[in-house]
């Protein structure tokens, strides 16, 4: 498929220039915090099949089993003071490089859950889901762009208010995305990417996708 030549030309060639970036960013991360580089996690790949994702440890390194489970919030105190910065600026997900080039994932397509976000979507969505290579960016990625802000802004229970209200919305992007899958949308989709990182309030992709679903009401002036 043409998606996966692009996909292991840019990822080959990210990780040649990114390189000497990466370097000082790994000896920071192994002589601070909990001393680690690399946050491996499980997360649910092409044929609903577990993969371990990588980023760099932005968490301690026990997180998943603390208060708050898989779910991170605005002001999370498992995070880590460069874990932060990590994350604001989205370098945390720059092994995921690796993925892409071992073919586990794309630069674009559904954003790879823990099974336990997974299982929240319908069967339809899942199935739908299980078709593609989960993608390092996605709709539903740049949509949620800044989930963890978003969610202390939705009144009511954090954890309710992601399971019933963003997790069926993703969903249902993930599905959008299923049926409008091209190569100018992975292109688009990138560029879109850059963007956000860049103008983290940017809402340029309700132009380029007029016929995105409609959010809930309750997210609604939220996204």
């Amino acid at each position: 498929m043409m998606t996966r030549l692009f996909d292991v030309l840019f990822s080959a060639l990210a990780i040649l220039i990114l390189i000497p970036f990466m370097i000082p960013v790994m000896i920071i991360l192994k002589l601070t915090g909990e001393h680690y580089i690399f946050y491996r996690q499980l997360r649910v790949g092409k044929g609903g099949k577990d993969f371990e994702i990588l980023k760099f440890a932005t968490m301690l390194k026990d997180s998943p089993n603390m208060q708050g489970g898989v779910l991170t919030r605005k002001g999370d105190p498992r995070i880590l003071p460069f874990g932060k910065f990590l994350r604001k600026t989205k370098i945390n997900e720059l092994p995921q490089f690796w993925n892409i080039l071992v073919g586990e994932m794309s630069f674009v397509g559904p954003r790879p859950q823990a099974r336990p976000h997974y299982e929240l979507y319908s069967p339809e969505v899942r199935a739908r889901l299980d078709q593609a290579l989960p993608g390092l960016t996605g709709i539903g990625s740049i949509v949620f762009r800044d989930e963890e802000n978003l969610l202390t802004r939705i009144p009511g229970d954090w954890d309710r208010s992601h399971d019933t209200l963003i997790a069926p919305y993703k969903g249902q992007l993930e599905m959008w995305y299923s049926e409008n899958k091209s190569i100018l949308n992975y292109f688009l989709l990138m560029f879109l990417t850059l963007w956000v990182v860049i103008n983290p309030s940017s809402s340029t992709y309700r132009s380029l996708f007029k016929d995105l679903p409609r959010p809930p009401k309750e997210l609604e002036g939220l996204l």
